[in-house]
């Protein structure tokens, strides 16, 4: 089956073809480091990072690049707040937003390109804009004409006519047309700034975008990713210099993901209802946040609240439940219904990927797999019997990013000592020491120890 991508630009599904065989250049939009970044930062860097790992699954070599925009309104206003260089004050949030990408297990980005790094590559592209005729200089600043773009607003969907026509004041009279936006801003005082062919001044955040992917991935892309509030006037914007320099379609498929919402709303710094990467992380596995995104269509708005982040908890302990070991003395070859799902679930779980991303119709064919697994168990099914199964939910659940043995690898080291406590436990239990056995076990259990006691004896698991 060929993989489906729903392309916001034509508002369909469409079979996925690269420009170049077997491999894909892909290019998200990256974070405005001005502050701490949230959870709905987190969902966009999954939702791609989840696209990334199955294209590479398929066989893909993906060239995936992630910008910073390190030059800012709003960088440098903070830094004036604080009193730093706001050079400083980006770097220190690039530093925290690459820890934040290592906890999530997102996949490093071939390239993470900053907007200050790219100054000349801007500069180049502005000029260009300027002879072709896309673009003017006014009082030190340049502009794109929107007027010369024949089809500007394709992305969107809108019209430029009924765009202009919602301007009833001009505030900036340095524009020929409400609607052309900066791509040189001219320096103010105690501003970072470079020096350009139309003086002292710094790029404006559209050419920054078009600017850094034309220097690493080329005039066209296969994919351009990000989240939906970005479609305008980001993306359309960057469609509109970037085709009005090179003359070329820009991307292939454009790719959004819905936003995170907190109490029916968008969660945004600006609305101030937001939950940083650092407080979930502090609270949460980094899986639970995965799974939050896995188990819904990444177009749609996800909601962020106890009820969904529980649910995504409970999902997380169903999958690792799987990877249980088989109960003591048990001997009983795999039922011919576990054989069955391990060849369904594979064929499934591709079946639904390939189809626009479908990770929650993929995780529902693995949790039918799980289910069968642990009925398998619990009808003593011998380990032998169970690792095949056990050995495909790890395939699959690795292919979506998951880390579901993350915990049995880190405690590892730990297992002699938990052996050493249920052995003393056993021994308490046996002189009806109750109360003393009790806090063996609940006190392994705040290390996300799980003590299960049945007929055949005491089992324990990482939780």
């Amino acid at each position: 089956m060929t993989i489906k991508i729903y392309n916001t630009l034509t508002r369909q599904k469409e079979e996925f073809e690269t420009l170049l065989p077997n491999q894909v250049s892909m290019y998200v939009c990256g974070p405005t480091v001005y502050d701490k970044a949230h959870v709905g930062h987190a969902m966009s860097v999954l939702v791609f990072d989840i696209l990334r790992r199955y294209l590479e699954y398929h066989g893909y070599q993906v060239q995936h690049a992630m910008n910073y925009t390190d030059v800012d309104d709003k960088i440098i206003q903070r830094a004036n707040l604080e009193g730093i260089d706001p050079f400083e004050l980006a770097e220190r949030y690039i530093m925290e937003f690459r820890q934040h990408l290592d906890e999530l297990n997102i996949l490093p980005a071939t390239v993470y390109p900053r907007a200050t790094q790219e100054i000349d590559q801007i500069i180049h592209m502005v000029r260009g804009l300027i002879e072709k005729g896309h673009a003017y200089e006014s009082e030190g600043d340049v502009y794109f004409l929107v007027s010369s773009d024949n089809d500007y607003g394709k992305l969107s969907g809108r019209k430029l006519e009924d765009m202009q026509s919602g301007f009833r004041i001009d505030v900036d009279e340095r524009k020929e047309t409400p609607m052309d936006f900066a791509l040189w801003k001219a320096s103010k005082p105690g501003e970072p700034a470079w020096e350009s062919p139309w003086g002292q001044g710094r790029p404006g955040w559209h050419i920054e975008c078009s600017a850094m992917n034309l220097h690493h991935l080329g005039e066209q892309i296969d994919i351009h990713g990000g989240g939906n509030d970005l479609i305008f006037p980001h993306h359309e914007n960057e469609i509109a210099q970037t085709e009005s320099f090179t003359g070329k379609p820009f991307a292939r498929y454009w790719m959004h993901n819905g936003m995170l919402q907190l109490s029916g709303e968008k969660m945004s710094k600006s609305l101030g209802n937001l939950v940083t990467i650092e407080d979930f992380l502090a609270e949460h596995d980094a899986d639970v946040l995965r799974l939050l995104v896995l188990t819904s269509s990444y177009r749609s708005p996800l909601k962020f609240n106890d009820e969904t982040i529980g649910h995504a908890e409970r999902a997380l302990d169903r999958l690792r439940s799987a990877l249980r070991p088989a109960q003591p003395g048990a001997d009983q070859p795999a039922p011919e219904s576990l054989q069955e799902q391990i060849q369904f679930t594979r064929q499934n779980f591709i079946e639904a990927m390939d189809d626009d991303f479908n990770s929650a119709g993929a995780l529902g064919h693995v949790f039918d797999l799980v289910r069968i697994i642990n009925q398998a168990r619990d009808q003593g099914t011998d380990p032998k019997g169970l690792q095949p199964a056990q050995a495909l939910v790890l395939e699959l659940t690795n292919i979506l990013g998951l880390e579901l043995d993350r915990a049995r690898a880190s405690g590892g080291e730990a297992a002699p000592f938990v052996e050493l406590l249920l052995e003393i436990r056993a021994e308490l239990r046996q002189q009806k020491i109750w109360a003393l056995s009790d806090l063996v076990r609940d006190r392994l259990l705040e290390l996300n120890v799980l003590i299960e006691d049945g007929k055949d004896g005491t089992t324990w698991r990482w939780k």
